[in-house]
């Protein structure tokens, strides 16, 4: 029977802030994030109670089954038993051949009153299936009565990725995050198919991973001073201050990081940022920067004089301490790359540097980013002696690339486009749709930080450039730099939702796509994510101020919403609107006379859904004439 639909009255739940948000009708029972390749709904449901067993295949993990087991016990409260007696199963079952197309990662899942069959190729394609079933118990199943019977929709899936690179990157070094949380970032990774964790592991600002032959990389640059507040404006470390803020993941640490994360079917990228970004090595060991002078770690201060935070690539003593590093990092990551940065090189150094001078002579270099070409290309060797391949943001294209470099393209899309028509594999990561620190909504409502990113740009971008075969690109990911996240908390509010339209962009067939959609199946994922204590962004649903420069000179606010079907209420006397005050119509506003203010909140079926964002005359204008519109 093909799809049901079963129309289902829901109730309607005030949308305040720290409440669930739903929708007034319910039109099917599955809601799935990422959108499977096809799904089938059939009437009819498997009952799950104590009692149903699960059968594993020989071919299948017992880690993998025992973490399926005790996650549906701490969904549901049942706890699945061994053996296949019972009257109702759950089957995983690894395919000696069959369905081609569902390749290294993809699944079946079948759903009928007396079992579900999980089927695939392979135990990661098992797992993935497992997550699909998961996110088939009813929205805040966990909530329920302990060890009631809940029933998962009779269904048919068929679902395999689109690409096989779907990652996230967690800045570890602005802000040091502990292997607890590391650990709990990867399992909210895998709720939706991610299989790459991208740990940037070095910058100005820390050093976080133990190096045993290189000791004071830890004791040095894995600590700086203290500071709270607004990143960038910070003061520097003062005289004899002790550096007390940090840390860093130990070898036993980061095995058992990377052991977790194999559980669940993602692999640890690991990154050392190099030649620049490397003030914390150079405060380690200060022979290592051009001008040799002392340095500590930075605080999150910003510099004017800019500080040497770039190696000297005419020392040679450069090369045998990352031989050192990359030796160790070979031998302790399982990935077949090591990412080494390779981005925002300030160049003015080399260029009146005696070693490195020297260097472009012998080299015969016509300028320094054929130097930093030089420096990526024998970055390369070295780590192909190590049995690693390179990959590098797309500044590694400048001066020339690497014969084997994969570059990872994040400033726009251009680099990942002449990286792959020249033959190279690319890792996309646009800054303006995937960069999860950016603003993802009206500014003066959010934390600060820079630039802007909405949900929607994440959901609606595509990887694939027009003129670019799509074989050359691996995948892509989110960004997460943490200059201006302090803590966990913070963390998985940048994340979250964006990071769940990311993982439908990477997963799904491009065709599957739909705003609208994603949204109400969004919504759906909120009430398990609140269940969980995941803190996530509502921004999608505040009030848009465009601001609009008028011919006299003078400007004028249009607002919008990301999602349709929002009511918007406005007013300019510094009080805080509801459904009794101006209803925007669609026509430009302008600032009465006297007014400083634009107070504005967002409704849905006549109950608040945003938060009230109140924006400044004197910042709407500034936003006009440095042509910010589109915050």
């Amino acid at each position: 029977m093909q799809k049901t639909v079963f129309r289902i009255l829901a109730l309607v739940l005030s949308l305040f802030p720290g409440h669930d948000l739903v929708r007034a009708a319910d039109s099917t029972r599955i809601h799935l994030i990422p959108q499977p390749v096809s799904v089938t709904e059939k009437t009819g449901s498997f009952l799950l109670e104590p009692g149903v067993t699960i059968v594993a295949g020989k071919n299948i993990p017992v880690p993998t089954v025992n973490w399926f087991i005790t996650r549906m016990a701490s969904e549901t409260g049942i706890t699945l038993q061994g053996g296949g007696g019972g009257k109702r199963r759950i089957s995983l079952q690894i395919l000696a051949s069959g369905d081609q197309d569902l390749g290294k990662e993809g699944y079946t899942v079948s759903v009928k009153p007396s079992e579900i069959r999980i089927s695939a190729t392979n135990a990661a394609g098992i797992f993935y299936g497992m997550q699909t079933v998961l996110e088939l118990l009813p929205a805040g199943a966990g909530t329920m009565v302990q060890k009631a019977k809940i029933a998962v929709p009779c269904a048919e899936i068929k679902d395999y990725p689109r690409f096989g690179w779907r990652g996230l990157m967690l800045d570890v070094s602005r802000h040091f995050f502990t292997k607890a949380e590391v650990e709990k970032y990867i399992d909210e990774m895998a709720r939706y198919k991610y299989n790459t964790l991208h740990l940037h592991l070095s910058d100005d600002q820390g050093w976080r991973l133990e190096i045993k032959s290189l000791p004071e990389l830890t004791s040095v640059g894995a600590w700086r001073v203290a500071r709270t507040g607004r990143w960038a404006e910070f003061m520097p470390a003062l005289a004899n201050e002790p550096a007390t803020d940090g840390g860093f993941y130990t070898q036993d640490d980061m095995r058992e990081i990377i052991r977790y994360a194999q559980d669940r079917y993602i692999t640890i990228l690991p990154e050392i940022d190099v030649p620049a970004h490397s003030l914390a090595l150079i405060a380690s060991y200060r022979g290592l920067s051009c001008t040799q002078l002392p340095y500590s770690v930075n605080a999150g201060y910003r510099n004017p004089t800019r500080d040497d935070n770039v190696l000297c690539i005419g020392n040679d003593s450069v090369y045998m301490m990352l031989d050192k590093i990359f030796t160790e990092m070979a031998a302790l990551f399982p990935c077949e790359y090591i990412h080494i940065g390779g981005d925002e090189a300030y160049k003015g150094f080399w260029t009146t540097c005696p070693k490195c001078q020297r260097r472009m002579t012998e080299e015969h270099l016509t300028n320094v980013d054929e130097l930093q070409s030089y420096f990526v290309k024998r970055m390369e060797k070295m780590l192909k002696t190590k049995g690693k391949k390179l990959i590098g943001w797309d500044e590694i294209l400048e001066g020339g690339l690497a014969p084997e470099a994969t570059v990872m393209s994040w400033r726009g899309m251009k680099g990942g486009v002449t990286a792959a028509r020249a033959g190279h594999e690319v890792v996309m990561s646009p800054w303006d749709f995937c960069y999860l620190d950016l603003y993802q909504g009206e500014p003066s409502a959010e934390p600060p930080t820079y630039g802007m990113c909405r949900l929607k740009d994440s959901y609606t971008y595509d990887p694939v450039p027009d003129s670019v075969d799509e074989k050359y690109i691996l995948g892509g990911q989110g960004n997460l730099w943490t200059e201006r996240v302090p803590n966990y908390r913070h963390a998985e509010y940048m994340t979250w939702p964006r990071g769940l339209a990311l993982a439908e962009v990477y997963w799904s067939p491009k065709s599957a796509r739909n705003w609208d959609d994603f949204i109400y199946r969004m919504e759906k994922e909120f009430v398990r994510m609140d269940k969980d204590d995941i803190k996530y962004s509502r921004s999608a649903y505040n009030a848009i101020l465009i601001p609009k420069r008028e011919a006299d000179r003078n400007f004028s606010v249009v607002l919008s919403t990301e999602v349709k079907g929002l009511d918007i209420y406005y007013t300019f006397d510094n009080t805080n609107p509801d459904a009794f005050y101006p209803k925007y119509t669609g026509q430009p506003l302008k600032f009465p006379v006297g007014a400083t203010d634009l107070t504005v909140i967002t409704y849905r079926d006549g109950h608040p859904v945003g938060q009230i964002v109140t924006a400044k005359k004197e910042d709407l204008a500034r936003r006009v004439n440095e042509g910010h519109h589109v915050y």
